[in-house]
């Protein structure tokens, strides 16, 4: 099942997505789908040919078009550009023309419509607006037709019928006169057409302002499009060729020049340098790599070449699969999103409604001649509640939202964990590999007999493990100059210990219960053991043959960091419990250190999922942050789950957050961005409701019998289209949010 981003077109308003929505619905062979209004771009996912969802979206009045590379969002990019000049282009037009009308209105200017020079001017200017109305918003309106045709009313509806009422009333008028002269009294014979254009012009302009400051919005994305070159030296039969990107293939071999940036993944097979991987990891030192390593695309070359065979290309690369999380997440709609589009579903008929029950309430109120207020009572309605700034409420702020966590290190899953973020009361922290480096060292050793014999046996067990601690003894039975023998028979027994037969010895490593579990007396070590366990040290055990012969004390020291993000958690409000399967002594020393408030120890893979489920039985929200492949239940369980990136791949896909920087500073900026964002949706629905809620009431005509004043229909086209700009503003501040 492939995912696919299709950009979209002509989608102007929640209107508009609803429809898309309707016909990838009903589409066969779509699994899956997401539209993000703020950027119109879809991600779909299904085994039908692409050209299936564009047909679909083109069945809805739209159009559509596949993004697979860097070129395709170039020329998006482009495309918006030019969209941003032609729109602003067509409402200066139409400003410009509404501007000199006006002008000559309040001016007294306009004849008389009974002579017949004022005839000839009324039905000149009718022609002039209808072609400029044609020029500046036929896309507005024939959006209006294909919604009505398909059964969907949109913000064009609204801005059609409003601005084609006060046309057709206009013409209709000079009809009239011209039919039956006198037959209207004087105080009717206001003609409309400078509203008209006037209420398009700013209603264009606010969709080029609107634009402009969606543009830069997404500048995360972009830039991690950009670390990918488009060309790479490819070295084949000893020739070397610069071809693009696009043209490599697994098994392919690559030279990287010093200061080039690497194309994609692959694995050194020749030569050495020192790569800065900030991008990935955040750490600001650059990484040695040396033949048999493996380099990750979009990383930067420092002064070495090496010679790379290609491992992965195009979407199964490390940044390709980045790009696609964030523009995943950006698709995401959190609940208060989805509560937004189910208002705006109802959002344009009730307002179609309202306005139709204005101009019948004004019929029947107003003093004769009453059509004149009517008209302009109920054109006002329909073009102060376009829905724009409540269909971009949301999406905006995710996009932004979504984008600042990525510049972070933090890639979002889903729209869902950005709005859970704000309900979090307790952070469950994994001890080994989160709270501290994960590289744990064997710091000291007592032994019962000849010291070198058992670690010699010892390595020769764990070598066929890949539990963190047994690389520790590993890598000092290495110092010391021993080298580990053939096993035959090992077994593991998760969460307990390890066994094997070496040298026709029966050796088992682990914890003391498992020491107990297997028989052995653990008597004689246990002092020393609970001196170990005070000095926070993880132990382990080994007997030889049902005898205790040596204890090992491992040290995993704290994270630089660790002690200053659980502060920074602390000032947020939030309770720290530090999960471990240590010793309890060795799990309280570390927590002492780290400042942290509760530890739950000694617990195995297997339970600590059922830890989560009880801290939530407690009425606790509970985030889990975890690395390894023990942590992926307790990440599934936890209501937000935050993976290192550094861990299993199992964590990363049972976690709702991927945090691409092995820090708990980085659970601390996740949860600082979704505050923030959440914040600012809350900001945007606010204000795009009240506006709503006081503009339509105006635009009524409410305040009408205390101040003789009705709201210039032109007035409301202008505050309309600004509340869709201060959205969008307003969602840009995200960008520029402090994470504290």
């Amino acid at each position: 099942m492939a995912i696919y981003q299709f950009a979209l077109h002509n989608v102007r308003c929640a209107g508009c997505v609803r429809s898309v929505e309707k016909s990838l619905r009903q589409t066969e062979g779509i699994d899956d789908f997401a539209i993000n209004f703020a950027d119109r771009t879809a991600s779909v996912q299904t085994d039908a040919d692409p050209q299936v969802v564009i047909e679909a979206v083109e069945a809805a009045g739209y159009g559509a078009s596949l993004m697979q590379d860097q070129d395709d969002y170039e020329q998006r990019a482009e495309q918006e550009r030019q969209a941003f000049k032609t729109t602003l282009r067509k409402s200066l037009v139409a400003l410009l023309v509404g501007a000199v009308l006006m002008l000559a209105m309040l001016a007294g200017w306009m004849p008389d419509l009974h002579s017949g020079s004022g005839m000839f001017q009324g039905v000149t200017l009718g022609v002039i607006t209808l072609a400029i109305m044609a020029y500046s918003a036929g896309h507005i309106y024939k959006g209006a037709w294909k919604g009505l045709f398909h059964g969907d009313l949109n913000m064009d509806t609204l801005i059609a019928l409003g601005t084609g009422t006060a046309w057709v009333y206009s013409s209709g008028l000079l009809v009239v006169t011209a039919v039956s002269p006198g037959i209207l009294p004087d105080a009717a014979m206001h003609l409309y057409y400078e509203a008209a254009v006037m209420i398009l012009g700013f209603i264009l302009l606010g969709q080029a302002l609107e634009s402009r400051a969606r543009g830069n919005t997404n500048d995360a994305l972009r830039k991690l499009l950009d670390l990918q070159p488009r060309e790479a030296l490819r070295i084949r039969d000893g020739e070397s060729k610069l071809v693009p990107v696009a043209m490599l293939l697994p098994g392919d071999r690559v030279r990287i020049r010093p200061g080039e940036r690497v194309p994609v993944d692959g694995q050194v097979i020749e030569g050495s340098s020192h790569l800065d991987e900030s991008m990935l990891t955040g750490e600001p030192l650059p990484v040695k790599r040396k033949a048999g390593d493996q380099v990750t695309g979009g990383t930067v070359n420092g002064q070495g070449s090496l010679l790379i065979e290609v491992l992965a290309v195009g979407q199964k690369t490390v940044l390709a699969q980045i790009v696609a999380t964030v523009r995943e997440a950006q698709n995401a709609k959190p609940a208060l999103g989805r509560l937004a589009d189910r208002i705006a579903a109802i959002f344009v008929p009730v307002v179609i409604i309202i306005a139709i029950l204005t101009a019948i309430l004004w019929l029947w109120l107003a003093p004769a001649p009453a059509w004149p207020f009517a008209i302009v009572a109920a054109l006002t309605v329909l073009i102060v509640a376009c829905p724009c700034a409540l269909g971009l409420a949301t999406p905006m702020s995710v996009m932004v939202g979504v984008g600042r966590a990525a510049e972070q290190g933090v890639l979002i899953r889903n729209g869902d964990a950005l709005q859970q973020a704000q309900a979090i009361t307790t952070v469950v922290v994994d001890k080994t590999g989160t709270l501290t480096e994960g590289k744990p060292v064997v710091v000291d050793l007592h032994a019962e007999g000849e010291v070198d014999q058992w670690l010699q046996l010892a390595a020769s067990v764990e070598q066929h493990s890949e539990h963190p601690l047994a690389q520790s003894v590993l890598n000092y039975t290495r110092e010391q100059g021993l080298s580990p023998v053939d096993g035959e028979d090992f077994d593991a027994t998760a969460g307990s210990g390890v066994r094997a037969r070496v040298a026709e010895k029966l050796v088992l490593l682990g914890n003391r219960d498992w020491m107990q579990q297997n028989s052995v007396d653990t008597a004689d070590f246990d002092q020393k053991a609970d001196h170990f366990s005070r000095a926070g040290r993880s132990l382990i055990w080994m007997a030889v043959d049902g005898q205790l012969k040596l204890l090992m004390a491992i040290a995993d020291p704290l994270r630089e960091d660790s002690a200053a993000a659980v502060a920074r958690l602390h000032r947020q409000g939030l309770e720290v419990v530090m999960l471990s399967g240590d010793n309890r002594e060795t799990a309280n020393a570390i927590a002492r250190e780290a400042g942290i408030d509760r530890v739950i120890a000694e617990v195995k893979p297997e339970e600590k999922q059922a830890v989560i489920r009880d801290l939530q039985a407690e009425g606790k929200v509970v985030a889990m942050v975890g690395d390894g492949i023990n942590d992926a239940p307790a990440l599934a369980q936890a209501d937000i789950g935050y993976a290192m990136g550094s861990g299993t791949d199992v964590a990363i896909s049972s976690a709702d957050v991927t945090l691409m920087r092995s820090s708990l500073t980085s659970v601390v900026d996740a949860i600082a961005v979704s505050r923030a964002t959440v914040r600012n949706i809350k900001q945007n629905l606010f204000g795009a409701f009240i506006y709503n809620s006081l503009a339509i009431p105006v635009a009524a005509g409410l305040l009408y019998p205390w101040t003789g004043l009705l709201l210039n229909p032109a007035i409301a086209g202008a505050a309309m289209a600004l509340s869709s700009v201060t959205v969008v503003s307003n969602a840009r501040r995200l960008k520029r949010v402090t994470l504290n």
